[in-house]
């Protein structure tokens, strides 16, 4: 199972200056291309010992600060940023032979910032927000069900669902940004920014 990347070479020369905004023009191209779910992400954290996982998030909105995400911060995630608060990001957009990989350290952002994301969320995924305690141990399916119903009793559809206190949004922000781009006999280009968010400069990477 082996394919051969066939696309332009990615140099130096055509890069942006800021990484930031680097991301932004393969991401307009990656949607413009019509993929599933462009952002979608793969969102890295450790345990303070070292203990890796790994899930897939969908990226809600960056800018010059950084990559955003939403989630319940009593979630495998969330207690693992708060013991250690440093997470890498992968974006897998195999169908253009791209790749964009990010790390840096995380921040929980403002409830303001958070609120006001929640109410453009559908009524069902508010109220899903409250019925799932992320990553914990449940009994059944059943049980996620009920909790749902019961939800959905108490706000129903207009009515203004009130933000849960343990869930909020997490801010990447990246003092590495590596753009790989697939090319024939794995002679692939990676070009990685290193820098404070203030000045950057790139890096070629053996493939």
């Amino acid at each position: 199972m082996r394919m051969q990347y066939r696309s332009e070479i990615l140099a130096e020369d055509t890069l942006a200056a800021d990484p930031m905004e680097q991301f932004a023009q393969w991401f307009r191209q990656t949607a413009d291309a019509g993929l599933f779910e462009p952002n979608a992400m793969i969102v890295s954290t450790a345990t303070p010992d070292g203990r890796p996982s790994s899930r897939t998030v969908l990226l809600k909105r960056f800018d010059e600060r950084g990559f955003v995400f939403f989630t319940n911060y009593g979630s495998r995630k969330g207690t693992e940023l708060a013991a250690n608060p440093y997470a890498s990001l992968l974006f897998p957009w195999h169908p253009l032979a791209r790749q964009v990989l990010v790390s840096g350290s995380a921040e929980r952002i403002g409830r303001d910032e958070t609120a006001a994301y929640f109410r453009s969320r559908p009524h069902g995924s508010q109220l899903g927000a409250w019925a799932s305690e992320q990553s914990r141990v449940i009994g059944s399916r059943a049980e996620l069900d009920r909790r749902y119903a019961e939800l959905a009793e108490r706000y129903p559809e207009g009515e203004q669902v009130p933000v849960p206190p343990e869930w909020g949004g997490v801010r990447v922000v990246p003092r590495e940004m590596e753009f790989w781009q697939g090319h024939e006999n794995r002679l692939h280009d990676r070009l990685r920014y290193v820098g404070d968010g203030a000045t950057w400069r790139v890096e070629r990477l053996c493939p």
